[in-house]
């Protein structure tokens, strides 16, 4: 497909609040491509510096890896075509390089789409309101109007590979050597996680750690033809939660197409919460700043995590930090509080010696670390942090979500339950029994509702009722 061939394209169709994803060809074509990256180097002035440009395995990111780079160049960029990268490589490579950089995927989404990740230098995030706009509107004025012409010294276009520095970067933050002998059954999805796992917790580029890797589709595919790579949907972790299982492993892991999350299985072929994950890391690297000097690390979650993770977190001496759901909104918040981690419920983990970004290999490989450690089993160890009961994200397709929301806000409008706006609308029981969260979805048209409660009979009550006022 040529940029000739394609016909104008509206960019408010794929730039959402955080990053950009369209369809291949329609909401998203090389000319599109190569319009942003003209945009990307203009607004943040990168003439002279360097960009970053790598890609998953969906077909179609060859093809715009070199657009982005034609774009780039053509104003002044110095361009490194990293190749084949999960998304939190590019994280990593744009904080060791400090450089500016985008990665093609579309995450989770079916095999049509593609996207953008894109980042300032040093994993800065880039959202609406740092810059994606201005991107997105230049970007349309060059798509409209025809490309500026090329400066007068356009940049040079190189290749790089990061994949063992990453490795070696994660690897000494977490320190596996010492674990006793783990089976792992590691879900790759068809993603960028069966490129990333052999070369950090395999022995594909660095020493063999004490693991056991019973790999299920590790082969590359942006087709994804045994399940989508969505872990976040209960039915595509079937295949891991069967393969535990059958292979008597202490572990699953699972992550998205481009790795950048990561959910864990039990031995017994059970979910752990990603609110589970987060308090164990967290626990882990509290602990790991006192012992560096830190007197009150910080702490960040966003709003639809359990209410176990700051109780937690106050536990050990933390200071808890409530934010909005977001990868731009939660490393926005991370660097204004230097916070030493931070996580969310979609599996999203954040750490400050991964430059505030988020890694959901290195989340992984504390939950190795600390089941390492012992001798028992993860549903022993996981049980220690899910003393609540929560309903998961469910969603709700709608014709009119504001109609939705007036609904429930009408029902529970009422002196026993306290209700704040930070991200969506969250009520509260004031006895401390639930509490649930609506919240409209940034890149989906769904209205997401979230709700937790201290046994199940009461949140499935609770579930229940908002249901039925959502969908009447």
């Amino acid at each position: 497909m040529t940029t000739e061939e394609i016909s104008p394209v509206n960019l408010s169709d794929s730039f959402k609040a955080y990053d950009v994803r369209g369809l291949v060809g329609d909401t998203i074509t090389a000319a599109s491509v190569q319009a942003v990256a003209a945009a990307f180097v203009d607004v943040l002035a990168l003439a002279g510096e360097t960009v970053l440009i790598g890609g998953d395995m969906r077909p179609s990111s060859p093809e715009f890896a070199q657009a982005f780079a034609a774009g780039a160049s053509s104003r002044g960029a110095n361009v490194k075509l990293l190749g084949l990268i999960s998304t939190d490589e590019l994280y990593f490579a744009s904080g060791i390089l400090n450089a500016a950089g985008v990665v093609f995927t579309a995450s989770h989404n079916p095999a049509e789409y593609n996207g953008m990740k894109m980042t300032k230098a040093g994993a800065v995030p880039l959202s609406s309101e740092t810059g994606l706009t201005e991107i997105r509107d230049l970007a349309q004025s060059y798509l409209d109007n025809g490309l500026p012409a090329a400066v007068d010294n356009p940049g040079m276009i190189g290749e790089a590979d990061v994949l063992k520095d990453y490795a070696e970067f994660l690897r000494k933050l977490v320190n596996l050597s010492s674990s006793r002998p783990i089976k792992i059954v590691v879900d790759a999805g068809n993603g960028m996680a069966g490129m990333t796992t052999p070369a950090v917790l395999g022995d594909a580029l660095l020493e063999g750690l004490p693991f056991e890797i019973v790999p299920l589709y590790f082969e590359l595919d942006g087709t994804f033809p045994n399940h989508p790579a969505n872990p976040l949907e209960p039915a595509n972790l079937l295949d891991l939660q069967a393969a535990v299982v059958k292979h008597g492993a202490d572990i699953g892991l699972a992550f998205d197409g481009d790795a950048d999350r990561c959910f864990v299985i039990d031995e017994l072929g059970a979910p752990v919460s990603p609110s589970a994950v987060t308090a164990l890391v967290a626990r882990r690297e509290i602990a790991r700043a006192k012992a560096a000097g830190e007197e009150r690390p910080t702490v960040i979650h966003n709003l639809i995590t359990s209410r176990a993770v700051p109780e937690l977190i106050t536990h050990d001496g933390a200071r808890a930090v409530r934010t909005r759901v977001g990868h731009s909104f939660i490393k926005a918040t991370m660097a204004a509080e230097g916070a030493v981690f931070g996580g969310e419920h979609s599996a999203h983990y954040y750490f400050r010696d991964f430059f505030n970004a988020d890694t959901g290999m290195l989340a992984a490989m504390h939950v190795l670390a600390a089941l390492g450690e012992q001798e028992g089993p993860l549903s022993e160890l996981g049980r220690e942090y899910e003393p609540y009961v929560s309903s998961g994200e469910i969603n709700s397709q709608l014709e009119d979500v504001p109609a939705a929301v007036a609904r429930v806000r009408d029902a529970y409008t009422r002196d026993d339950v306290t209700i704040d706006e930070l991200d969506g609308l969250t009520f509260t029981a004031t006895n401390g029994d639930w509490w649930f969260n609506l919240r409209a979805s940034n890149t989906e048209p769904f209205l997401r509702l979230n709700a937790e409660a201290l046994d199940t009979p009461i949140m499935t009550t609770l579930r229940d009722t908002v249901l039925n006022l959502i969908r009447k």
